[in-house]
């Protein structure tokens, strides 16, 4: 495939976004109208980390594996977005105009403004592209192809059924852990920090549970997350904490907590808003296989020990171009569909 004409203009697209980053766009007020977890902190990091994947470098580095392989005939792909947190979407629609498919977008009602600004953007950049981008406000076209689609475990049982006949790729809930060893650093643990309240914890990427050798002290790993205090500042995240915080009052649940993220030692690995699950390992090796068995619900592990393929702290939410939702290869989907 040649992508040589796509990835100049996705390029430009990158430029764009390096360059709004570091403005106050009026759309960023009016996407966090729309939707308060979009703050102008989160939006524009989110652009900045966009700008700093669409590089010349950054995209022929992603796609020099599908050089040889064929173009793919032409496909209407309908791409039902997420929007727990800013431009999750993006990565599938540019996969598909990669591909030369034409994308039917569905977005969320959780981010239709700036996703709708970004496509608006990459055509301001690229009109020839208008044939293959379709914006759905309502209803999906009867006549598609295939179907790229995010929700959570019950939206992901209606995907199931209402796209059982047609190509898919299906993303359920999904997100990460932190396996700690007690050898981390302030600096270590603040990188953790950014793990778990990057874009509030509403992503899959996000950290929700955090392994602990026996014996951890808690105090600790409250100490390297002090700088994280501000997000209690926020109106919907502080609603979620305190209500998470009374319930565990009332029900005499046994907790930690430093005014604006509660510790509740759990077994499960999707934590609710504002809470923090914890565990103890006694033996890595035990941990790296208990991990195993989960994976078809974890999105990745953060260490600082090579364990399930983890990455380092800091890095849950920084993503690559390489980094597929789910661990499946979004390209080779539709190349061979």
């Amino acid at each position: 495939m040649n992508f040589q004409h796509t990835i100049q203009i996705l390029s430009q697209l990158g430029a764009f976004f390096r360059i709004e980053a570091d403005t106050d766009n009026p759309i960023f007020i009016r996407s966090y109208q729309q939707n308060p977890w979009f703050t102008n902190e989160y939006v524009k990091k989110s652009l900045g980390a966009w700008g700093s994947e669409l590089t010349n470098e950054k995209l022929n580095n992603w796609l020099i594996n599908y050089q040889n392989i064929p173009q793919p005939q032409p496909k209407k792909v309908v791409i039902i977005m997420a929007g727990n947190i800013p431009l999750v979407g993006l990565h599938d629609l540019l996969s598909v105009l990669l591909c030369g498919h034409k994308a039917i977008v569905k977005l969320s009602g959780d981010d239709n403004v700036l996703m709708k600004w970004a496509i608006e953007n990459l055509l301001r950049l690229a009109p020839e592209l208008s044939t293959q981008i379709e914006i759905t406000e309502e209803r999906l076209p009867k006549d598609f192809d295939a179907v790229i689609a995010t929700g959570s475990n019950n939206t992901n049982r209606y995907f199931e059924y209402y796209f059982k006949n047609k190509s898919s790729l299906l993303r359920k809930s999904r997100t990460s852990v932190a396996v700690l060893t007690g050898k981390e650093t302030q600096e270590d643990l603040h990188k953790l920090g950014e793990d778990i309240f990057t874009y509030f914890g509403l992503g899959c990427r996000n950290v929700s549970k955090i392994y602990l050798p026996e014996g951890y002290d808690i105090a600790t790993f409250y100490e390297g997350i002090v700088d994280f205090y501000e997000h209690i500042n926020h109106n919907k995240y502080a609603n979620n904490y305190t209500y998470h915080k009374a319930i565990f009052l009332m029900n005499l649940t046994q907790h930690f907590d430093n005014n604006f993220l509660l510790l509740k030692e759990d077994s499960a690995i999707a934590s609710p808003l504002g809470v923090l699950f914890y565990e103890y390992y006694s033996d890595i090796n035990e941990l790296e296989q208990t991990l195993a068995l989960q994976k078809e619900n974890i999105q990745c592990v953060v260490s600082k020990v090579a364990i399930n393929g983890s990455l380092p702290l800091g890095k849950a939410q920084q993503p690559e171009l390489t980094d597929y939702a789910d661990g499946v290869d979004t390209v080779k989907f539709l190349m061979e569909i």
